[in-house]
């Protein structure tokens, strides 16, 4: 099962977008990446899936929840991130 990435936009316009834009209904979002933040709209049961929780208490333990951006920051690389999600 591959993952559906309904949009990403750069860092540069994620806080007009996250006003402007709406996450549907079952969805939420995840900002990744190591220095530029991409934005992610994901299903909500991705947060089931145990390679996606490990990944979110890796983040929590290192970095804990601050969220400057507004949604869940994960700061690792966004080739990492799309293979995980890939997999799920």
């Amino acid at each position: 099962m591959g993952f559906r990435l309904l949009k990403i936009v750069s860092n540069k316009n994620a806080e007009k977008c996250s006003q402007a834009t709406i996450v549907p209904k079952g969805h939420f979002v995840v900002y990744v990446g190591e220095t530029t933040k991409k934005r992610f709209v994901l299903p909500i049961s991705y947060l089931k899936h145990p390679s996606f929780q490990n990944l979110l208490s890796q983040t929590e333990e290192e970095f804990g929840f601050d969220h400057p951006m507004g949604g869940l920051t994960i700061p690792c690389s966004e080739e990492v991130f799309t293979d995980l999600i890939s997999s799920l």
